[in-house]
């Protein structure tokens, strides 16, 4: 796996570089921020690029721009966003974007290096992974009366471990169950949810492109609510 690794902390870039030199993965480029970082995609061509949604100058959302421009220029990079808080609106665009080979993760899940080595590879493979700690957050999260909340609890269950990245053998295996009672909990979710057989479009990831766009969607108008225009 070849990969370019962009962060502006010096101790996380070059420690996550040894990490995976380690691990046998080719660091071919790093970058301090996002300047750069397309060009450098189009003629590294790495597996998967990994960046910060934070980078100078302004702090905001410099690394996610560029990953999204560097993937809108190489389509067949797949791209892995580190957050250092949860942001839902940022794997919402991500995932709009294109859902295969997309992952967003929290920034401390780089000391759990195991689990961030897992998702690498899922991302470098062509799956999606959200951050377990955000898809928690939301399965918990009280909704209003919509399509989400036609869903029982272990559907909920299954569609974080969905969210997570799991393919319908992982989520039996999580949950400790055969594949074909996973495979019904997955139909009835995708049933539930009114999305119909769409080959233009991978259902699992529009189910969970529906789930955190309610998350934004309400925190949004939480903020309203709190913040009202003058």
């Amino acid at each position: 796996m070849r990969v370019i690794l962009v962060d502006d902390s010096a101790l996380i870039r070059d420690g996550l570089a040894s990490l995976l030199t380690d691990e046998g993965v080719e660091v071919v480029a790093t970058f301090a921020d996002g300047g750069g970082v397309v060009e450098a995609v189009a003629d590294h061509r790495p597996d998967v690029l990994i960046i910060d949604v934070r980078m100078p100058p302004d702090f905001e959302t410099e690394g996610l721009q560029a990953a999204l421009a560097a993937r809108r220029r190489n389509p067949a990079c797949s791209v892995l966003v580190l957050s250092q808080h949860i942001e839902t609106r940022y794997a919402v665009e991500l995932l709009e974007e294109g859902a295969a080979g997309v992952g967003y993760l929290l920034k401390d899940r780089v000391t759990e290096f195991e689990t961030f080595l897992d998702a690498l590879r899922r991302v470098a493979t062509g799956g999606s992974v959200i951050d377990p700690e955000v898809v928690s957050r939301l399965v918990h999260r009280p909704r209003r009366d919509d399509a989400l909340s036609r869903l029982t609890e272990r559907e909920r269950e299954v569609l974080s471990l969905m969210a997570e990245g799991h393919s319908n053998a992982g989520i039996a295996e999580k949950l400790v169950v055969n594949q074909r009672t996973a495979e019904t909990h997955v139909s009835n979710i995708l049933t539930k949810l009114d999305l119909p057989p769409d080959t233009a479009q991978d259902r699992r990831v529009a189910a969970v492109i529906m789930w955190l766009r309610r998350d934004l969607d309400e925190s949004q108008e939480t903020r309203s609510k709190n913040f009202p225009a003058s």
